[in-house]
């Protein structure tokens, strides 16, 4: 929108629409979205003006208006689902709330709690024709999953699992001679985020929903391909759901790239988010009060967030457990001294080359978590062996390729499945059915998995409540993952997750850094947590990271005049 006043009118009207930059002395610029033009009409209302398009304005305030009454009317119990919601098996009574908030606001953020069944509220969603056919995309690991539940609570469906990156004929006949039939256009087809980008434009002409798992995948922007993929096709459909209970990994600003796809415009343009809601720069933008962002985002119906105590179901209760461990410093001794050399550049006045500073943290990171990794790997081992000699269940998560196989040697004779970045989506499914499997000669009670290839997975609470975070993510978000695995909705006992944790290399400031950041996620998807410091990411994390390991090694910091 084009708003061109006076002096005196512009003054006011920069202080009403926070996202104005100051700066600003007209014609204002300001996108059409359902909340500025309501904004507007009340800034009219004291400052009377003549509107080109006011047809358009008063179309985006009923939209507006009509959706605002609707969530509030949802979420305080005014009004029940009532649409045909008929599943083989049936869903629960906020599991249909949410399936009912999709399908007349047309896009949402769901991002309950993990376990709460996400995938039962979008099989609800595809009741409704007017989302079919519809579109799941998810991370590789995932496809056979969604398939089984789709199966299972609407097995009138048919589905199809997208098997390679360029488009083929999903119409084409299946089956040989008497077999042979023809077939018709999938119900729901089920892609990766990675195949997404060589079907985008087929898809778009025929998909009329489309269901983003794991949603977090987009929080880089339009940067990268399968982004700009997501976002052809959110632009193509008529309904868009987000799905993940952790929207972001470190910085609130990731929220805008997400929720850009899912229901784009709803937070202004990028310039317009910045000024109202973060602060930091454009790479690392951090979200100002995120209580307040969630709070907005809730009463606006842009994201739909319950807990497992708000849905009354809660879980058994969650221990989490430092564990002290011991590490073997020869793996430090390693890179000592060329983490050191990038510990000095890092706290060094100045640099000689533009960006060296980032790329040094950067090395200075992976070479320090891995010797890390290493050094406590046997330790780690020997903890993990105690716990499957009692006789539990285990998943073991880990990062860095030689920790696995350190484990894998040290713990060989309990025959550990693997499920990482390098196996297959076939060699996953056979290594989780392998640990779900009570066979005492082909299944094994430890699943060793990566910090970050576990996500959306389920079914492992049926078997296992114990976890062991063998080497530690910078994302708290991650580490939620990880423990959702197990602590969630059908997990009949106690959840422990172990955190075995070496008093040198990365894991005292990882650890510390975690709950900083852990602070950032929880104050805007959890408006009712009470934070004690400031709402942001440590910006100095890595700086921290190298004092810390100079201290470690008895290495004076760089002088201050020293890099100028």
């Amino acid at each position: 929108m084009v708003i061109e006043c006076e002096p005196h009118v512009s003054l006011r009207l920069k202080r009403v629409f926070s996202k104005l930059s100051r700066s600003s002395y007209g014609p204002h610029y300001i996108s059409d979205s359902a909340e500025n033009a309501c904004d507007l009409r009340w800034f009219l209302d004291r400052y009377p003006m003549e509107v080109r398009g006011a047809a358009l304005l008063e179309k985006r305030l009923r939209t507006f208006e009509e959706r605002t009454v609707l969530v509030d009317d949802l979420l305080n119990d005014r009004i029940q689902p009532k649409l045909p919601f008929s599943l083989a098996e049936p869903a629960r009574e906020y599991q249909l709330v949410a399936a009912t908030m999709l399908l007349t606001t047309t896009s949402l953020l769901l991002a309950d709690d993990v376990g709460l069944g996400k995938t039962v509220s979008t099989i609800c969603t595809f009741m409704d024709p007017r989302t079919l056919p519809a579109l799941v995309v998810t991370m590789t690991h995932l496809p056979t999953q969604w398939e089984a539940e789709i199966k299972r609570f609407a097995p009138h469906l048919t589905t199809h699992i997208i098997k390679q990156g360029t488009p083929y004929d999903l119409t084409r006949p299946r089956g040989r001679g008497k077999n042979r039939q023809k077939q018709t256009f999938p119900d729901v087809i089920i892609i990766n985020y990675h195949k997404l980008v060589g079907w985008a434009e087929t898809l778009a002409p025929f998909i009329n929903s489309m269901a983003l798992d794991e949603c977090q995948e987009l929080r880089t922007g339009p940067g990268t391909a399968k982004y700009r993929a997501a976002q052809h096709l959110a632009d193509n459909v008529e309904f868009r759901l987000g799905l993940s209970a952790t929207p972001i990994y470190n910085y609130g600003g990731e929220f805008y790239h997400v929720l850009e796809v899912i229901r784009p415009g709803a937070l202004g343009d990028y310039d317009e988010f910045h000024r109202e809601w973060t602060t930091g720069g454009f790479k690392q933008l951090r979200v100002k009060d995120p209580k307040a962002f969630g709070s907005y985002l809730r009463d606006q119906g842009l994201m739909l967030r319950r807990t497992c105590k708000e849905v009354g179901r809660e879980l058994p209760p969650l221990t989490k457990i430092p564990q002290r461990v011991d590490a073997d410093l020869s793996a430090l001794d390693q890179v000592s001294d060329s983490c050191a050399e990038l510990a000095r550049l890092i706290l060094s006045q100045g640099e000689q080359r533009r960006g060296e500073k980032m790329m040094a943290s950067e090395q200075l990171s992976n070479q320090l978590r891995q010797a890390t990794g290493i050094a406590k790997a046997p330790y780690v081992a020997e903890f993990v062996r105690l716990l499957l000699e009692s006789g539990e269940k285990v998943v073991l998560y880990g990062w860095h390729r030689e920790c696995y196989s350190i484990w894998m040697d040290r713990l060989k004779d309990f025959r550990p499945a693997l499920y990482t970045g390098t196996e297959s989506a076939t060699q996953k499914d056979a290594a989780k059915n392998r640990f779900l499997s009570d066979d005492k000669i082909n299944g094994t009670d430890l699943l060793i998995m990566s910090l970050r290839s576990g996500a959306g997975l389920d079914g492992l609470q049926t078997k296992c409540h114990i976890v062991v975070l063998g080497e530690l993510d910078w994302s708290p978000a991650v580490i939620g993952q990880n423990i959702g695995r197990v602590a969630r909705d059908g997990q009949e006992n106690p959840v422990f997750a172990y955190f075995p944790i070496a008093d040198s290399g990365s894991d005292p400031i990882m650890a510390d850094v975690l709950g900083i950041k852990r602070q950032q996620l929880e104050g805007v998807i959890n408006p009712d947590i009470e934070l004690l410091q400031k709402l942001q990411v440590d910006p100095g994390h890595m700086r921290r990271l190298a004092e810390a390991f100079l201290a470690q090694r008895g290495i004076a910091p760089p002088a201050a005049h020293e890099g100028v």
